[in-house]
C-alpha cells in the first residue's frame, strides 16, 4: 500500500490516521506543496486531478480521503471500524460528510488567516467569521458527544476522523473557543493514542 500526500494536510492526515489505527503497512510519499510530485504526469495518471491524497492497494487507486477511509474501514477494519448493522455504519458515516463539508469554508478562513498568512495579509473578517462558524459547529459535535463517547458510537470509527483531524488544529492555534466540555473530553482521548499522535499531531504548517 501507498499513500501520497503531505503530511500537514487535514485530509491526509485523516487517511494516515486510519491507516495508523487500523495497523497497516504502508509507504507514506511526501506529495503535494513543496514535495511537488503532484503535477507529474505518472502521479496524474494515478489522480487526475493532481491532488493529495492519494491511495494504492494493488491494482486500486483510490482519492478522496473519505473514500479511502471507507475503503480502509470495510477492507480491513471490520468491527467497530466497519460495523455489518447498515444502520450503525450510517450512524458513524454521517459525521464523515458533516465534518467535511460543514467545516470547508469556515476551517480554511480560520486555518489560513491564523497559520498560514502573515499578521499584515491577513482577512480579520474571514478569520473571525469562520472562528464563530467553527465554534458553533463544535457546539453541536459536543452536544452529540454528551449522549457517547464518540462520534461513531461507543467505540472511536470513522466518524471521528474527519472531525479529529479539524479539532486538532482548533485546539492549538492561538484563538479563543467557546467552554464545550464533551468535546474537550473527547479530543483528550484522542491526545492519548498512539496512531492520532503520530498522523495528526504533527507541526500546524
Amino acid at each position: 500500500m501507498k499513500i501520497w500526500g503531505r503530511d500537514n494536510s487535514t485530509n491526509v492526515r485523516k487517511v494516515l490516521w486510519c491507516a495508523e489505527e487500523l495497523g497497516l503497512h504502508y509507504e507514506h510519499i511526501p506529495a503535494g506543496g513543496s514535495f511537488g510530485i503532484v503535477s507529474t504526469a505518472e502521479f496524474q495518471a494515478l489522480n487526475p486531478n493532481g491532488l493529495v491524497p492519494c491511495m494504492q492497494d494493488g491494482s486500486l487507486v483510490l482519492w478522496e480521503s473519505n473514500a479511502i477511509i471507507r475503503y480502509l474501514a470495510r477492507q480491513y477494519g471490520e468491527g467497530r471500524f466497519a460495523p455489518a448493522d447498515a444502520r450503525l455504519w450510517a450512524a458513524a458515516d454521517k459525521w464523515m460528510d458533516w465534518a467535511s463539508l460543514s467545516f470547508a469554508v469556515p476551517f480554511r478562513d480560520l486555518f489560513w488567516n491564523i497559520v498560514r498568512r502573515t499578521a499584515e495579509t491577513r482577512d480579520e473578517a474571514a478569520m473571525l467569521r469562520g472562528q464563530e462558524q467553527c465554534a458553533a459547529l463544535m457546539a453541536v459535535a459536543d452536544t452529540a458527544l454528551t449522549e457517547r463517547p464518540w462520534l461513531s458510537g461507543d467505540h472511536l470509527g470513522i466518524g471521528d476522523i474527519p472531525l479529529g483531524c479539524i479539532a486538532y488544529a482548533w485546539f492549538n492555534m492561538p484563538i479563543e473557543r467557546p467552554s464545550l466540555p464533551a468535546l474537550e473530553a473527547w479530543y483528550d482521548r484522542l491526545s492519548q493514542r498512539k496512531a492520532y499522535r503520530k498522523a495528526v499531531m504533527t507541526a500546524l504548517t
